[in-house]
């Protein structure tokens, strides 16, 4: 392979690498500052072909292989060697912009296992405290493609981080946490919300409707073009994806509505679900944008709906599952996050497997990324909305 300078353009047919983060390649994307990939390691191996246009020759992506992989930090193997306590506080690192999904996700799934039902106060507050790191993370990809170096704005002029600031404080208020709240537990929660707590959430929900149209304008104009990374419906079925986008390329499926837990059996008169029948870069995040706004509904429907009591259930000071298979799965902000726990009736789970949204997203880039120009590739692959630690799990 030869060694192409980052700023040049590789000869048509070359065989690239295309890396980003740390990890060497011939060619590095900058994705800019707030996008959620800068956290880690990931490539895609393309050859490029040069296209005729109306515009002239253009250098185009004539095959793409995501190569995950680069980040894999051994999660499933962490988790089955912790008991179900402390299982909860390693399971929300996959996807650290859905943390509170991910660890509700395996309580659900050890509950299960338990014939365990935590209180209806701490199912609700769980219900919120999802719907908050859905909003959260959703700000925080489209923040990511606002600032797409050379088409965005700068970092410190991206709408919709004081928005974000907002949620974060309110996460940390009840749990301790900004980014791993680690409040989930077996049964429910540790600690119930503090007084006014939920002022705070209203005053975030307040906030990011005044914000986000102006973060989704800059979000979408700075990946739009000539249907860029467009996936189409029968490909988004195959690879399996989920969340935005698989919403926007005309596969209506969310777990909230279509397989409902927590308290969304009672939310579904507030539940809308955007949708797009597109599939490229520029409805992934129409989808996404417009999803946000649609789960401050749900948000606001929660707070009102919260009842009073207890938010925990008290257990045994050894937790021992009985043995069997227990199957939980959530739709975070990206897509769905599934977690299989299997028992042996031992302290530890035998095994674990977690199904994440990123993998499945990115895997479908060697659908919709060929024919895409070399300029629009950090459009493209960045409107995947994936989390490389939950990539790479």
């Amino acid at each position: 392979m030869s060694e192409t300078p980052p700023s040049a353009t590789p000869p048509p047919g070359e065989e690239q690498i295309i890396g980003i983060g740390a990890a060497p390649a011939d060619i590095t994307l900058d994705l800019g500052e707030l996008h959620p990939s800068a956290h880690g390691a990931m490539r895609v191996r393309c050859s490029f072909v040069e296209a005729g246009t109306d515009d002239g020759d253009t250098v185009r992506v004539a095959a793409a292989e995501p190569m995950p992989g680069l980040l894999h930090r051994g999660t499933e193997k962490l988790l089955e060697v912790r008991d179900y306590r402390a299982g909860l506080m390693l399971a929300n690192r996959h996807d650290w912009l859905s943390a509170v999904t991910s660890e509700v996700t395996m309580a659900l799934a050890v509950e299960e296992l338990l014939g365990l039902t935590p209180p209806p106060r701490a199912t609700w507050l769980r219900t919120l405290l999802c719907e908050m790191n859905r909003v959260m993370a959703g700000l925080m990809h489209l923040a990511g493609a606002a600032t797409l170096p050379g088409r965005g704005v700068s970092a410190a002029e991206v709408p919709g981080m004081a928005a974000r600031e907002a949620w974060q404080r309110a996460l940390e208020r009840i749990s301790g946490g900004r980014i791993h709240a680690m409040i989930t537990r077996i049964g429910g929660l540790a600690n119930d919300a503090p007084g006014g707590w939920l002022d705070d959430v209203r005053a975030a929900v307040a906030a990011t409707r005044e914000q986000l149209p102006a973060l989704t304008e800059l979000a979408v104009t700075a990946v739009s073009g000539d249907h860029v990374a467009a996936l189409s419906h029968d490909d988004a079925v195959a690879y399996s994806v989920s969340g935005p986008v698989a919403r926007a390329s005309g596969l209506d499926i969310d777990l909230r509505r279509d397989s409902p837990s927590l308290a969304y059996p009672e939310l579904a008169d507030v539940l809308r679900i955007a949708l797009r029948a597109d599939g490229d870069a520029a409805a992934r995040y129409e989808v996404l944008a417009e999803q946000v706004g649609y789960d401050l509904d749900v948000i606001e429907a929660c707070i009102d709906r919260m009842p009073h009591g207890d938010v925990n259930v008290q257990l045994p000071k050894v937790v021992r599952a009985p043995e069997g298979s227990a199957y939980a799965w959530l739709e975070a902000a990206t897509g769905i996050n599934g977690v299989l726990v299997v028992s042996t009736g031992e302290t530890t789970p035998w095994r674990v497997r977690l199904r994440t949204a990123s993998y499945a997203n990115v895997q479908a880039m060697s659908a919709a990324l060929p024919g895409t120009a070399l300029a629009d590739l950090p459009a493209a692959i960045g409107s995947f909305l994936f989390i490389v630690g939950d990539l790479d799990h």
